[in-house]
C-alpha cells in the first residue's frame, strides 16, 4: 500500500530500507523522501518502522534465549 503519495512510497520500500538500516525517520526521510512534502505519511511511516525494530528486537530476545 502507498503510505507516502507525494512520493509514492510503499510500505514494502519503507521495510525495505529498514531492514537495510535505516532505523530513524531522518534516515527515511534522506533515503526515500518520506513525509518530505506534505507530511501526512509520517505517523504511518513511524509505526511502519517501529514495527519492524520490534520484530528485530523480538528475533534477537528469542535467538539469545535459547540454550547453547
Amino acid at each position: 500500500m502507498y503510505v507516502c503519495v507525494c512520493n509514492q512510497i510503499t510500505d514494502h520500500e519503507i521495510r525495505r530500507a529498514a531492514e537495510d538500516g535505516c532505523s530513524s525517520m531522518r534516515q527515511l526521510r534522506n533515503e526515500l523522501g518520506v513525509a518530505s512534502q506534505c507530511g501526512r505519511c509520517g505517523t504511518m511511516a513511524r509505526d511502519i518502522l517501529n514495527e519492524h525494530r520490534q520484530s528485530v528486537d523480538l528475533e534477537l530476545l528469542n535467538t539469545l534465549a535459547r540454550p547453547a
